[in-house]
């Protein structure tokens, strides 16, 4: 699987390539993009999982359209820096990605505790958004939260 170091993706990305942030979830894929010199995250769209082939259909359409040549995946560690059952999914997806989809660009993996609370608490603190709103943006927020995180630490 090509897994590797957060700090090797931007050596291993073209000139102009953009990162993809995923927040993988059993329900949902939330995406977000970075820019080309890798200092933002914007969200950018929650896709519906449906069935692994048409979820990975999509993602090669955002791959293709966007200039993407990284992934960044959250990983799901436990608060106490363990591995769980839903970290072994995100494993496992990215594995699909790579073995079943022919998705063969560089991932690297991102801590993303606390990333869904906290984008959480910022709709409701700063945003005042609806729970209905909430539901509908968390998942592509939460997936800028990851990848703003990941850019910073390359910075």
């Amino acid at each position: 699987m090509t897994i590797i170091s957060l700090h090797t993706l931007p050596g291993l990305l073209a000139s102009g390539d953009r990162l993809l942030g995923l927040d993988v979830g059993d329900k949902t894929l939330g995406l977000a993009i970075s820019d080309s010199a890798f200092r933002v995250a914007s969200p950018l769209e929650t896709l519906r999982r449906v069935k692994f082939t048409k979820d990975a259909e999509a993602l090669r359409r955002v791959i293709k359209d966007r200039q993407v040549g990284g992934l960044v995946i959250g990983l799901p560690v436990n608060m106490d820096g363990s591995e769980g059952p839903r970290c072994e999914s995100v494993r496992q997806f990215a594995a699909n990605l790579e073995q079943i989809a022919g998705i063969t660009l560089p991932m690297a993996f991102w801590d993303e505790r606390l990333s869904t609370a906290a984008v959480q608490r910022v709709l409701i603190d700063e945003a005042d958004m609806t729970r209905k709103r909430r539901a509908q943006v968390v998942d592509k927020m939460a997936a800028a939260y990851i990848l703003q995180g990941a850019l910073d630490a390359l910075g």
